[in-house]
């Protein structure tokens, strides 16, 4: 029997009421052996997100994990919560469908750039439109790593790979200009090797109402080791990488000595040790911006700006499956709960008699 929405307030009431059990990170850690190549990023990623649950005071038996195929896809195995390892693109879709029918459960997919961007896309794309309660964690490491080193949706133009001897002739995707185009209501990107950045992501994530994206730059150590180095290490990553604060200018830089200033619609990188310019003329975040995440998301793609990282984009609009299930209630409150074998032999029906 599907569970109607007055069942589902009465479950959530219920929960309420009932102790919350204290949980710490262990208490997601599966007894399954972590299987992944010594030095990948995605134990990190598996790591705060184990240490970020206990801090959302959700029952372990209300969480859900669903993956496609691919390195990042191992994920439900090794989170002792229920999860489900689904076939290669379809995490998205297998996830819209749990979230649908059981609106009280917090649901999650963990996929990489080409499980969620390659064959998974057209759901990824579908999800973020419909607004879908789902938290979406892409590992993006810009390879085909599982299957061996072959570029991926989004390896950068010209990349030498088994499948591109000569260099990819592909233009790459942009996850987070895809995910704002599809209008995903939560946008976000963090880094492998910055465990409290990404605990903080993390945490928004799962605490924001609607498709909640999280772009993270992961480490393939075996087949595209060093691919983010630049915003990871210590003597670079001052100069490369922007942190996005709601509220706050956007400065960067050794010693916070650089700013970005918009000259029309276009970033452009300011010095603030000279008498030229001050904090107040610099970009101050906004992540309830329609426009600026778009901008800040396209300086990913242009040589000399900083990468951003962080939320680039919150903002509240309704919840797909909860229209659903209003519709849902409004139609058994007028025709009632309804009867299969009716619906299946009414209309233009015929019998086939044995002879």
């Amino acid at each position: 029997m599907r569970p109607t929405m007055r069942m589902i307030d009465e479950i959530l009431q219920l929960s309420k009421k009932a102790p919350v059990q204290k949980y710490t990170a262990k208490d997601f850690q599966s007894d399954q052996d972590v299987r992944w190549c010594p030095g990948c990023g995605d134990y990190s990623i598996l790591a705060q997100v184990q240490r970020i649950l206990p801090e959302l005071n959700i029952p372990k038996h209300n969480i859900v994990f669903i993956s496609g195929i691919g390195c990042s896809s191992r994920f439900p195995y090794y989170m002792d919560t229920y999860g489900f390892h689904g076939i290669h693109g379809r995490a998205a879709a297998i996830a819209s469908g749990v979230k649908i029918a059981r609106p009280d459960l917090s649901v999650w997919v963990a996929t990489g750039d080409g499980d969620g961007l390659s064959i998974g896309g057209n759901h990824f794309i579908h999800i973020c439109r419909r607004n879908i309660d789902v938290k979406i964690l892409l590992f993006n490491n810009q390879i085909y790593g599982l299957t061996k080193g072959q570029y991926s949706p989004t390896s950068e133009f010209g990349k030498i790979t088994k499948s591109s001897p000569n260099g990819s002739p592909d233009h790459p995707f942009n996850p987070l200009l895809v995910a704002l185009g599809a209008e995903a209501s939560f946008v976000a990107r963090s880094l492998d090797r910055d465990p409290k950045h990404l605990q903080m992501v993390i945490k928004r994530a799962a605490q924001h109402r609607g498709t909640s994206f999280v772009e993270v730059y992961q480490n393939c150590n075996v087949f595209n080791d060093g691919a983010f180095l630049n915003f990871t290490e210590k003597e670079t990553k001052d100069d490369n990488v922007l942190f996005l604060e709601h509220g706050k200018p956007m400065v960067f830089g050794t010693g916070k000595s650089k700013g970005i200033k918009l000259d029309g619609f276009t970033p452009t990188v300011v010095s603030l040790s000279d008498s030229k310019h001050s904090i107040s003329d610099l970009i101050v975040h906004n992540e309830n911006d329609t426009m600026l995440p778009f901008i800040l998301a396209r300086m990913s793609n242009i040589p000399g700006l900083p990468r951003p990282i962080g939320v680039l984009f919150a903002a509240n609009r309704p919840l797909y499956e909860e229209e659903v299930n209003r519709q849902i209630e409004r139609s058994i409150n007028s025709n009632g709960e309804g009867d299969l074998d009716k619906l299946l032999t009414h209309g233009e029906t015929w019998a086939i008699k044995a002879q």
